[in-house]
């Protein structure tokens, strides 16, 4: 008899659809009834668990619904009435919903998502997901950092296989590394910082206010992330340096419009920055940075020489740097950090995983 598992699907937009479009079309020798899909309003629900009849046409099958999603806590209360394990896949970036992690996680229901949100907030929720006691929910989230990169996955490998993580650094961002990797070049150039964001907007690299990209804030939820997993005990994103790109003036702008009209007037200091790191034959990139030994972690701009993995990079690319006692010479990771397939797809092999554990 083939093994079963039950999921729930928690968001439907730009790589909820993505992870819809994947799982259904999937094929495996493990079953995945999909017995719950909510987003904002409405929802499909099988009261006695029966898998949903979903195919190719699932949204217009939950556009048709007559049926709201579900407060969490009703949520987790009907998941726990499941006789198969459950896997809850959460494709959001609320806080809310992560906010649900420890009460499904400790309820024996196991958790797939790409949130960041409860892994870079408090330690000891990050504590209470990662207990490892006995009953308790798996807890899956390699698409939280480099979207469908593989590098927590080997980095907890690492360290179960007892090797340590000495230095961790890269470029963790999408959105920054196109605009650093349009901005700072190996020969010199007259790009302004200014015109880049502006284009890194029109191309849709940027968040919808592109201050949520150059506040740090991402790079830094992710970096808590990897330096937790590297053994390093950080408190919160608030508990180590982060460089933001923004402006103090414009923080507080009303509209991204104002904003944007506004960010050439600042355009000096980092254009200043970036000729002086060309003299040296250096540009600049935006990196987050854990050191294990000395116990620090920062996120900001640094240099590098023009022969550097970090220096070649092209448009929207990750790339990451483990260095390790076994790996002397750092393991890299590159390639797409962000995308919705590619995220998705990062989500989707979490779900796997899961399903070959419980």
């Amino acid at each position: 008899m083939s093994k079963a598992v039950n999921v729930a699907v928690i968001g439907t937009g730009v790589v909820g659809s993505a992870f819809m479009d994947q799982i259904i079309a999937m094929k495996s020798s493990i079953t995945y009834n999909i017995v719950y899909v909510g987003e904002s309003s409405s929802a499909l629900i099988s009261k006695d668990f029966s898998p949903l009849n979903l195919d190719s046409n699932w949204r217009k099958t939950l556009t048709d619904s007559s049926d709201k999603s579900l407060p969490l806590d009703d949520l987790v209360t009907h998941l726990k009435g499941s006789s198969l394990p459950v896997i809850l896949v959460d494709n959001t970036s609320n806080a809310q919903v992560a906010a649900t992690y420890t009460k499904l996680v400790e309820n024996g229901i196991s958790i797939a998502t790409p949130n960041k949100k409860a892994f870079s907030s408090d330690l000891d929720t990050w504590n209470r997901l990662f207990s490892g006691k006995p009953g308790k929910g798996f807890v899956y989230h390699e698409a939280t950092v480099g979207a469908g990169l593989p590098i927590l996955a080997p980095l907890r490998e690492f360290i179960q296989t007892g090797d340590e993580v000495e230095k961790i650094e890269g470029i963790f961002s999408g959105t920054l590394s196109y605009i650093f990797n349009e901005f700072s070049t190996s020969s010199q150039n007259d790009v302004k910082f200014s015109d880049v964001v502006k284009v890194a907007k029109q191309l849709g690299y940027t968040e919808p206010d592109p201050r949520d990209d150059l506040n740090g804030l991402d790079v830094a939820r992710k970096v808590t992330i990897v330096a937790r997993i590297s053994g390093l005990q950080v408190k919160s994103v608030d508990s180590f340096p982060v460089q933001s790109l923004i402006p103090k003036p414009l923080e507080s702008v009303a509209s991204v419009d104002e904003f944007l009209a506004k960010l050439s007037e600042y355009d000096g200091d980092l254009s200043k920055l970036k000729e002086e790191a060309a003299k040296e034959g250096k540009v600049l990139r935006f990196i987050g940075k854990v050191d294990v030994p000395t116990n620090t972690v920062s996120v900001g701009i640094e240099k590098y020489d023009a022969s550097h993995p970090f220096a070649s990079l092209k448009g929207s690319d990750n790339v990451i740097s483990i260095k390790t006692k076994r790996y002397t010479n750092p393991v890299i990771i590159q390639g797409a950090g962000a995308g919705a397939d590619v995220t998705a797809a990062g989500v989707l092999g979490d779900v796997i995983k899961i399903a070959q554990r419980v």
